[in-house]
């Protein structure tokens, strides 16, 4: 999301001096009138006309450098305000101005230099402690940020930037009622504020008040129709309300007004994913190819996993990402602490409810070995009390709500409660927080579970996986040191209740009879190619039929009509809607097969349709998340069913179908595997992670780097060791 902050400009340079000649005061006065109208060009141009009078004019010098930053080109702008100012070396604007475009060039600490020289020559020039409180946010210091807007604010209360660039730093510290207030009371002292009402917008989206967040956007475009900002904000909004295409129309906006808005052109994709809405969509998926290719700023980490099966591109978009919002920060490294008994794991995430997460994970909290381990959770998603955070708590030996802290304060934290090792479940998904573990909450810091791929980050020690999910030729493309587990690197809860309630097709809507495939994945994982596989699929098997999962009306309209466009009837696709978990495992048993997509497969849906009893057919991609549903048939011993080509997929898809007896013999074969073989033996998944933390935390005890780990599969009644390559 973007936030807008006030960054105070003055363009008075102070009286000239009287020797100046009377032509150089009327082009002054002039050129000042153009530029306090936005006229930049015709400002620009009589600034010049000084220059070639008296090319030793500071006030010229310093008023071109001042049009140059606000027209983009910042180094210019500093080399043109440094000129003025060492022939006025004690002007208080200039020294506030070079500080704004050093910031624009994102050099913080000159820039905050430069407003303290302000400060200096004029004590009481709030606009310069406005812009330092900028630079101290910039630099990650909150509380001396909101020192000198205060301070702002003391000399000029009715200066609606600072508090719109507080409310800014409260949001940032998670403190969204103060913030709140904060930006009111600026769009009270100024209400064509369109940076408030955004940033108001902000806070009210992460309240999860996303009706109210729109009328701020709206009104923020009222106020500034070429805010690209604010459109894309609004499309975040819309998206979170599911109202997908409504929110694609706030996106196009966005990138019309600015083409390359960071980040945008990806979020764009994957909501055009979400509808099944694939107009060009080849030559929008080479689009973001060629963009990451160049390093350039074109789509979050999660959302090309659907998009790119390309490991070395996953990698370098998470490193564009991570270097660009969440660099390494800590300043202080973690003491080294004497050896305990217990080694104390931190688990975070904002899904401690019921949600996928939860129900993977849950289980192995249960099971942990409380006698060597002490586990502790930080919780910043939304409160509940459901099942599963009823469980997690239970399990934990210490529960710690930190949604209302800021990243700092939770790393911080961490550190006083010596955790030994964070468990980051949420990489980059949503309600993420990768800037926890850029402050280094831990010594050892672990990416699992939560997001299938590299975070491309120095302070992510390592990923835990397995040699299906990251095979030896794709190692380089994971900045992590790899852990691999012996089996499958996905846990699962072994504790899982199916529903006993009857449930029939005609429940469902299902036919009676014909041979029922179904793919649970979320709509966005679906690609024209996958579907052009399904459709021939069904085309091959008569009477059967596609049962879908319906997440918007969107996507299922947008799907008959791509049904329809490849010979096949429409109502033989069938939307499922959402049902409570037990219900839903107790309806997979009415299907005959499950259809994986690629490049981003089945994660929790495919241990869902295991559990269930129903085979899943997949075929392997290049990346981890396409790799994932390969690792879970492995694990359950059912290697027959990833197909090695689409062509493979496609065949063994219809011969399933065709032949009843194959089918019931695989349906039998998994019933048999379901508790007998590694997926779903929770108590030996605990082992095995337990040597995995074992083997982290004797690594850090003999000051030895993070490397690989490779753990045995353990037998029962015996013990195991891990071996580091």
């Amino acid at each position: 999301m973007s936030v807008k902050d006030g960054t105070s400009r003055d363009s008075s340079p102070g009286d000239l001096t009287s020797s100046a000649s009377e032509t150089v005061n009327r082009l002054l006065d002039h050129g000042m009138a153009y530029h306090r109208a936005g006229k930049l060009a015709e400002a620009n141009a009589l600034y010049e006309q000084i220059l070639q009078i008296s090319p030793t004019d500071s006030d010229a010098l310093h008023l071109r450098g001042l049009v140059a930053d606000q027209q983009g080109q910042h180094e210019i702008a500093v080399g043109l305000i440094e000129q003025a100012l060492r022939l006025d070396p004690r002007n208080p604007y200039a020294h506030n101005n070079r500080g704004n475009a050093l910031r624009d060039l994102k050099q913080f600490e000159a820039a905050l230099d430069s407003y303290d020289k302000a400060i200096l020559f004029k004590p009481d020039l709030a606009e310069a402690h406005n812009n330092r409180g900028n630079a101290l946010r910039d630099l990650k210091q909150f509380e001396a940020a909101l020192g000198s807007y205060d301070k702002a604010i003391l000399l000029q209360p009715d200066l609606a930037q600072a508090y719109n660039n507080r409310g800014n730093v409260l949001e940032e510290l998670k403190q969204y009622g103060a913030a709140l207030e904060n930006y009111e009371k600026a769009i009270v002292l100024q209400p064509d504020s369109a940076d408030a009402h955004n940033n108001r917008g902000i806070v009210l989206q992460d309240l999860k008040q996303y009706p109210a967040a729109l009328e701020s956007y709206d009104k923020a475009i009222l106020l500034k129709p070429a805010n690209a900002d604010s459109y894309s904000n609004r499309g975040q909004a819309l998206q979170d309300l599911k109202q997908y295409a409504a929110a694609l129309e706030s996106y196009d906006k966005a990138i019309l007004l600015k083409p390359d808005y960071e980040y945008l052109r990806g979020r764009r994709l994957l909501t055009k994913r979400l509808l099944c809405d694939w107009e060009d969509h080849e030559s929008h998926c080479k689009q973001l190819e060629t963009q990451i290719e160049h390093g350039e700023k074109a789509a979050k980490p999660f959302d090309i996993l659907a998009v790119l099966d390309s490991p070395s591109l996953q990698r370098k978009a998470a490193e564009i990402y991570v270097q660009d919002r969440y660099p390494f920060r800590s300043t202080s490294p973690i003491p080294r602490r004497s050896r305990r008994d217990k080694i104390r794991v931190g688990y975070f995430s904002a899904d401690y409810r019921n949600h996928a997460i939860s129900y993977l994970i849950t289980g192995l909290f249960e099971r942990h070995d409380k006698s060597r381990f002490e586990l502790l959770a930080f919780s910043f998603g939304p409160e509940a009390n459901d099942e599963m955070s009823q469980r997690v708590v239970a399990a934990m030996d210490r529960f710690v709500d930190v949604r209302s802290l800021s990243d700092r304060d939770v790393a911080q934290l961490s550190r006083e409660l010596e955790v030994d090792i964070a468990v980051d479940l949420s990489g980059f998904t949503h309600d993420s927080r990768p800037q926890i573990f850029a402050e280094r909450a831990a010594p050892i810091q672990v990416n699992y579970l939560g997001y299938p791929g590299t975070m491309g980050a120095p302070y992510i020690d390592y990923l835990i996986g397995d040699h299906t999910v990251i095979p030896e030729a794709s190692r380089r493309h994971y900045s992590e040191k790899i852990v691999y587990l012996p089996d499958s690197y996905q846990v699962n809860d072994s504790r899982r209740s199916i529903s006993a309630k009857p449930c029939t097709r005609a429940d469902e809507g299902l036919p009676k009879t014909g041979f029922v495939y179904c793919c649970f994945n979320n709509n966005y994982k679906i690609t024209p190619g996958m579907f052009d596989i399904w459709m021939r699929i069904l085309g091959r098997v008569e009477h059967s039929v596609l049962w879908l999962y319906e997440d918007n009306p969107g996507a299922s309209s947008n799907l008959r009509k791509e049904a329809a466009a490849r010979g096949v009837a429409p109502d033989r696709l069938i939307f499922a809607n959402f049902r409570p978990l037990v219900e839903h495992l107790a309806r997979l048993r009415l299907a005959d097969l499950f259809l994986d997509t690629v490049p981003y497969n089945a994660h929790t849906t495919a241990s869902d349709a295991l559990w269930a009893g129903l085979p899943v057919l997949t075929c392997m991609g290049e990346c981890f998340a396409s790799r994932v549903a390969a690792s879970l048939l492995r694990a359950i011993h059912l290697p027959e069913l990833i197909a090695p080509t689409h062509d493979a997929y496609e065949s063994l898809a219809a011969e399933l179908a065709l032949d009843p007896h194959r089918a019931r013999a695989i349906k039998g074969h998994l019933q048999r595997n379901r508790l007998t073989t590694p997926l779903f033996d929770t108590r030996a998944f605990t082992r095995h992670i337990e040597l995995a933390y074992s083997a982290m935390y004797a690594r850090y005890r003999e000051n030895m780097s993070p490397e690989d780990i490779n753990i045995q599969r353990l037998d029962p009644g015996s013990s195991a060791a891990a071996l580091g390559n």
